[in-house]
This record gives C-alpha cells, structure tokens and sequence, in this order.
C-alpha cells in the first residue's frame, strides 16, 4: 500500500499547530514529525495541512426554504439533490456531518456503500416537535406544508405528552438514528412560534432522552429561548442547536452538565441574505431574523467567555451547501481564537459526535481524512475558498486547481 507523504507545510492537528509532515497509509495516519518519507508526496508548501473538517448541524435534503418551490417538486427529488448538496459539502473540506433532520437510513447507507460522493453522516432521520411548534408544518391557511414529508423511512416527529414522545423517539431510532433531535423552543423559519417560546415540558424531554440513553444514543435539542435552552439541559440533552437567546444562568447548566453549543451563527445570516436578494420569506420570518442575530452573536460570545464547550454547526440547507466554513470567521467575531475554531471544527466536533477515537486529529491510527488549504489557516476570513485538497480514509476525493 502507498505511504503517501503531506510534506513541506504548517500542520494543524486537532489541538494546535506546529511545522511538520503527515504520512498515511492503509486509510490511516501513521506518523506526525519531521524529517518523514514515503512512496509519493503531496506538497503543502505554503499551505496547513489540516484533519477533516466537521459540521455538526446539516440538512442535506433541503436546499433553501422556499416552501412554493419545495411543494412543486415530485417526492424523489429531494434525493438527487441531496447528492449535489453532499458533493459541495465534501468540496469545501467537510469529511463527516451529522445531519439534524431530513436524511434517511437509504442515504446514510448509500454515501458508506459509495453510491454517491460526500462526506460520512450521522443522521436524526427527523426533527421530533410539539404539536405547533418548530417542526410543525401547519400554516395560517389551515393547510400542512411540510419541508419534510413523512415517508417509511422517516417517520412524523410530531408528538403531545410523555407516551406520544416515547413512542416517536422508538419510530426514529427504529429507523436508523444516530442521534434524536428535539425542539425544546419556536425557531426563526417556523409560522406558528417564536424563537423565545419553550415547547415540551422537562417531563417531555426526560423522557426523550432517556429512551435514547436506553440504545446509547445522545440528543440534540433546537433551543433557542433561554427557558427551552434550560429545560433541555436539566433533562440530559448531549447539545443545544443555536443558543440564540442563552442566558447566564443556562451558561450555568451547560457547565454543570457538560453540555455542548452548536451556535450556527451563519443560519440567521443566510436568511437574511436570501431576503434581501428577493427570496418569497415572509415578512414575520424576516422580522424574526433581524431580530435574533446581535442577540445571537452576544449570547455565544458569553459561551465562549465562560468556556462552554463549543462544537462547529452551519445549519447548511437553510443557506447553500458548501459554503459551510463561512462559519468559521463568525466563531472568531464571538472571541474565539483561530485555534479554538479549528479545534471546534475538528476534534472538539469529534468529541461531540462520539467519534473522537476515529476522525478530527491528525496523531497515528486516526481515519486518514486530511485537508489542505492554501496560506496559513489562521486566516479564517477565506479559508473557503482556499481548499485545495480533500482526502477522506487515505483517498484523495477532492483537488481543486491552485488559484492564480
């Protein structure tokens, strides 16, 4: 098997960074130093070699949140571009996700058997919601417009009451989730609510959580009024999707309980963007957005402050695919430093994921995922657009030509 040598570059390994060379070979990494050899090398000069990037907040099956397109397109469409959107997220240097709502066990299965290219996938296979609440698709006509339509392999997350949540919480881990997701809040893209209203009772949630517990599975909760956010921490959540609205005593919590941040700074961002180029967004969505994005930068920013354990998440499906390390600056303008993002967004991520004995560091007998972007990954403004190469399990799957 061929030792394949990244030589002559700055090295990011998870935790820190520091001049050397990686060698892989038979999929994994085999050495970190100096002074290394092997049968073909990769010249990183003037570039960091880095682990696979993680983002552990991505729908693959939605591209946008234009309900009168979603609604015109035929059921198995959804799929197809799910396999553009997981091409473009692999482009970028995103080697695992972990999927918060909308990918089946068929799409899982079918990115690990290599029928299409992208990055490896936990999945949630759907988003479990109160009746009215987050994931609810009941519109003001009186109609149900959902993003996301119930089908065999993804069952409906709408569940009242702890027998309702317990049999929902089977149906989803019957169907292959990794990891089950909750609204414990309203959110900014939903008809009925606001991001600030808390949804399902702790009693709800308990017991959520602890159906998971029974199948070693964790759970994330969408939360992003400060009450939601405290409810699913006092229940036993692994992670809070967004934050938006964190206060200092579930800055608290969270510390207490050991429970990790997943702010997705860019979601409310796209939003905005989409608006403001003539996207159909109604008007109480676009309120909403304006509304939570100094909230949001201010409430991670005391996170980070108070050393709350912060894991990469885009959100991406509510703003394009591939554009995922757009994320990055926004972690930096919330204090933190270039190392901490890329540790978030690698090894801190893999922890999160439960898959830090695999993916996110650059030390032997780790997954050969390795990425290597142009210039010194310190400079998170256009990291971007600066990949130039993407190895996932000691293939290259990725090489974009140098720019001039």
């Amino acid at each position: 098997m061929t030792r394949t040598l990244f030589t002559g570059g700055l090295v990011f390994d998870g935790l820190s960074f520091s001049r050397g060379d990686v060698v892989i070979e038979h999929g994994r990494v085999i050495d970190v130093g100096t002074g290394l050899d092997g049968d073909q090398a990769v010249d990183c000069t003037g570039a960091t070699v880095l682990p696979g990037l993680i983002d552990c907040h991505v729908h693959v099956m939605v591209s946008g949140f234009d309900i009168l397109r979603s609604i015109q397109q035929p059921f198995s469409y959804q799929f197809y571009e799910a396999a553009r959107n997981l091409e473009a997220t692999l482009a970028c240097g995103i080697t695992t996700v972990r999927d918060a709502g909308g990918a089946d066990l068929g799409v899982q299965r079918a990115l690990e058997h290599g029928l299409v290219r992208g990055p490896r996938m936990q999945i949630s296979v759907g988003i479990i919601s109160q009746t009215g609440g987050h994931g609810d698709d009941w519109m003001p006509c009186g109609a149900d417009v959902p993003w996301m339509v119930p089908h065999p392999g993804r069952p409906s997350g709408i569940a009242d009451g702890r027998e309702e949540m317990r049999k929902v919480a089977r149906q989803m881990l019957r169907a292959g989730a990794n990891v089950l997701k909750v609204c414990t809040t309203g959110g900014v893209l939903s008809a009925a609510d606001d991001p600030r209203h808390s949804q399902f009772s702790f009693e709800e949630v308990q017991v959520l959580v602890q159906e998971a517990a029974a199948q070693h599975k964790p759970v994330m909760a969408h939360a992003q009024g400060a009450q939601g956010i405290k409810t699913a921490v006092r229940a036993g959540v692994r992670s809070i999707e967004h934050g938006i609205y964190l206060d200092d005593e579930g800055i608290d919590l969270m510390l207490e309980h050991g429970t990790w941040l997943v702010p997705t700074l860019a979601a409310p961002r796209a939003v905005k963007r989409a608006a403001d180029s003539g996207a159909a967004v109604p008007e109480a969505m676009v309120e909403k957005t304006i509304a939570v994005m100094k909230v949001h930068t201010a409430a991670i920013s005391r996170a980070v402050d108070a050393g709350v354990p912060i894991a990469m998440g885009t959100d991406s499906g509510v703003g394009p695919h591939g554009m995922n390390l757009d994320e990055l600056p926004l972690m930096a303008e919330c204090g933190m430093s270039a190392e901490q993002v890329l540790t978030a967004t690698t090894h801190g991520a893999a922890r999160l994921l439960g898959m830090h004995d695999e993916v996110g560091r650059l030390t032997p007998g780790m997954r050969a995922d390795v990425v290597v972007v142009s210039g010194d990954a310190h400079d998170l403004e256009d990291l971007r657009t600066r990949v130039r190469e993407v190895w996932m399990d000691g293939q290259r799957v990725v090489h974009h030509k140098p720019r001039s």
